[in-house]
């Protein structure tokens, strides 16, 4: 008995986080065509904008699954509720203790999930249509566009028009300074390739600054001393919440072996690594709705505070992680803080019901 009725919540659940989920990312999905329509020229049409945006979306899942968590099992146990099948199973001497597991089982199922996601799925695709964008979108009579990346490797600053997940790059732009700052060299190549373990630049014009003159040449090809790998670049191209776990762990250690800060990208590791914690935190939150202080309340009394405590949960993240790289305290600390807020909030409204 205690299986079939583990299995009938768990059921409910699941099903009720993966409806808000998929409702969320066909938001998601609407708005990210709509305001791609701003940037429309040219080959990158409707067309190319809509592939675009359908490329992002795994990698807005895990972005979205705390809304989806906690909505899921607030709307999964408030159906049960509202049809009086809680009360039976109390009645049954099921506690609620043991319904929050039954809860929080597929809770943790769809976060691990969003894990694997975010590790294999979407990094790729992220890069992948990024990627297509900025071909599209590359004007080539210019050497740097707005499209496209930055990078500094000790005085040199590099800039990338298009990096390929393959790791070919298009519009190589590279500035060497001396340590007073003051511009050396510039270089520009229309594309770099791989080879043998070092990149290959193509069709290079170079202009170096010498005192009071300068001096321009140009090449068929060129090679390039780095210590960047198309691995490294794989990561390099993307936002830190997009990147996965183990790219965020190396390319943390290559950032500290260069001696520069890693604070955003440690934020974003901890954040992943911590979102199965976030789930337990918001399905207690869930189930403290459910059982505690409005229970007696309504359906939409009840999702509505819950969108308001995930609203709140996520500002608190976004706001927490750029202060913890303003004042100095540890990027864990700044992911782990609403968790514990959450889980405490949950427990103590419990205890009042």
């Amino acid at each position: 008995m205690m299986q079939l009725i583990t299995r009938y919540v768990g059921k409910q659940v699941l099903a009720a986080i993966l409806l808000v989920l998929v409702v969320l990312l066909g938001l998601d999905l609407i708005v990210g065509i709509i305001d791609q329509t701003e940037d429309l020229s040219g080959r990158y049409t409707l067309g190319p904008a809509a592939l675009y945006t359908v490329m992002q979306l795994p990698s807005h899942v895990a972005q979205l699954l705390p809304f989806s968590i906690l909505i899921g099992c607030l709307a999964g146990l408030g159906s049960l509720a509202g049809t009086s099948e809680l009360v039976v199973i109390r009645t049954a001497g099921v506690s609620i203790s043991r319904i929050l597991w039954m809860a929080l089982r597929p809770a943790l199922l769809v976060a691990f999930a969003g894990l694997v996601v975010a590790e294999f799925i979407a990094p790729k695709y992220q890069q992948t249509a990024q990627s297509y964008r900025a071909m599209l979108l590359q004007k080539k009579d210019i050497s740097v566009n707005e499209y496209g990346l930055w990078h500094r490797e000790g005085n040199s600053f590099i800039h990338f028009n298009a990096v390929k997940p393959d790791g070919e790059l298009f519009g190589v732009s590279m500035f060497q300074l001396d340590e007073a700052r003051h511009l050396q060299r510039a270089l520009f190549a229309q594309r770099a390739t791989y080879q043998d373990k070092q990149w290959l630049l193509e069709d290079v014009r170079e202009t170096v600054f010498k005192g009071d003159h300068l001096e321009t040449n140009a090449v068929p090809n060129e090679h390039w001393e780095t210590q960047l790998s198309p691995q490294l670049l794989n990561i390099l191209v993307l936002n830190p919440i997009n990147l996965s776990i183990s790219g965020l762990w190396r390319y943390v250690s290559f950032l500290r072996e260069q001696g520069s800060n890693t604070g955003q990208y440690e934020l974003a590791l901890w954040s992943k690594l911590l979102q199965p914690l976030a789930a337990i935190s918001l399905v207690l939150v869930a189930a403290s709705i459910i059982f505690g202080p409005l229970r007696q309340s309504s359906m939409g009394t009840r999702v509505f505070t819950g969108l308001m405590i995930g609203i709140v949960f996520r500002i608190s993240q976004d706001m927490l992680g750029p202060a913890s790289m303003v004042f100095g305290f540890t990027p864990i600390l700044a992911s782990l803080a609403p968790i514990l807020v959450s889980l405490m909030a949950g427990f103590l409204m419990l205890r009042r019901r």
